[in-house]
C-alpha cells in the first residue's frame, strides 16, 4: 500500500480572495463559498471543497434554500478550481 502524497491546494476567487487548504491527501478539485448578506447588513461566509466541479455545483440549490430559511437579503455562490501549490514557507 503506497502512502498518498500530502499537498497544499489553493483557490483564487473572482474578487481576489485566496484560500489555501492543506496539507491534504484528498483529491479535492474545487473550492466553493457562499457570501450571505444578512438582514442586519452584516455578512456571513460559508465554504467548502469538493472532489469535482459537479459536486461543487450541487451546493447551490441548498444555498438558495438556506437563504429562504435564514432570511438572507441576498447571497453570492462562487466556485474556483483548486491548484496544487508549494507548502507555505517553501516557495522557491
Amino acid at each position: 500500500m503506497s502512502k498518498r502524497k500530502r499537498r497544499y491546494l489553493t483557490a483564487t476567487m473572482p474578487d481576489g480572495y485566496v484560500k489555501t487548504i492543506g496539507p491534504t491527501a484528498d483529491s479535492f478539485t474545487h473550492y466553493w463559498r457562499i457570501v450571505a448578506e444578512l438582514e442586519n447588513g452584516k455578512t456571513e461566509v460559508f465554504w467548502g471543497h469538493a472532489r469535482s466541479l459537479a459536486e461543487a455545483r450541487k451546493k447551490k440549490a441548498p444555498a438558495a434554500e438556506a437563504a429562504r430559511m435564514r432570511g438572507w437579503k441576498s447571497f453570492a455562490f462562487e466556485i474556483a478550481e483548486l491548484v496544487e501549490t508549494p507548502a507555505p514557507g517553501n516557495e522557491a
